[in-house]
């Protein structure tokens, strides 16, 4: 029943978030919500992470669902770095080298996409080598496009 309240919830900030960039009234706005969203799919990544850790019994369930919030977050905050957005931790090169941060942000989002993938399946083994390799392109973003 959570799982649907969850699906259903994104589905309808799929449809909103279409029409976000259009919304956001200053680089402020911009910031809050792209922040937001990486606070949301960071959460739920560090849920798999402590199982994959071995901090916390695996549960398949909980492992398939934070995994696909995770995916399905990874779509949503790319909207919040257009023209005009310039602010928080990010990092000027995102618009002077924009070519690079959307081959990064591609590749983040194939990468949890994979993660998602391997939760749904239960094997544990995929799933922690899949969360190595979300890991890495998160933090090769986080290296080259966020302020420390």
């Amino acid at each position: 029943m959570k799982l649907q309240k969850v699906v259903l919830s994104a589905a309808a900030l799929l449809m909103v978030s279409g029409s976000a960039f259009a919304q956001f009234q200053n680089a402020e706005k911009a910031v809050d919500y792209r922040e937001s969203v990486f606070t949301v799919m960071g959460t739920h990544f560090a849920r798999i992470g402590a199982v994959v850790k071995g901090d916390v019994p695996y549960n398949k369930d909980e492992v398939a669902k934070n995994a696909a919030i995770v995916s399905m977050m990874s779509t949503l905050p790319w909207q919040a770095f257009g023209p005009g957005t310039e602010g928080g931790k990010a990092k000027p090169e995102i618009w002077s080298d924009n070519a690079k941060f959307k081959a990064a942000a591609d590749k983040m989002q194939l990468a949890v996409a994979d993660l998602n993938k391997a939760a749904q399946s239960g094997d544990l083994e995929n799933i922690k080598k899949t969360f190595g390799a979300a890991g890495q392109s998160c933090k090769g973003c986080h290296d080259d496009f966020r302020k420390k």
